[in-house]
């Protein structure tokens, strides 16, 4: 399939509070990632709480970053410490394997 190709390429996907997506994007970009995707989430870990009998749930951003795999290590440890990931409460950021990828229009050699 001419759309469809294999990639050295990893996804890394990271968790942080409302408001702190951009600042995942920015440093993402500074390190070799040549964007993300913000989207809106909710938390529901062991933190929840409530105020005067409502319940509190703390509001998130999920980030989605495409990495080229030889710039991995540079932009996770680049995140992490740009959103003080290792701080309890501040977010996770995990990197997931990708097979096939398709979308990515640049990669693809129309020869």
């Amino acid at each position: 399939m001419k759309n469809i190709v294999e990639t050295p390429h990893k996804v890394i996907l990271t968790i942080v509070n409302k408001g702190q997506g951009t600042r995942v994007v920015e440093i993402s970009k500074r390190f070799g990632c040549e964007g993300g995707t913000i989207l809106p989430g909710k938390g529901t870990g062991i933190r929840d709480s409530s105020f005067f009998g409502i319940q509190m749930t703390p509001e998130k951003d999920v980030v989605l970053s495409i990495v080229a795999e030889d710039c991995v290590d540079n932009v996770l440890n680049a995140i992490c410490k740009a959103v003080k990931i290792r701080k309890k409460g501040n977010g996770i950021s995990i990197v997931l394997g990708t097979k096939l990828t398709a979308g990515m229009a640049h990669l693809i050699n129309d020869n």
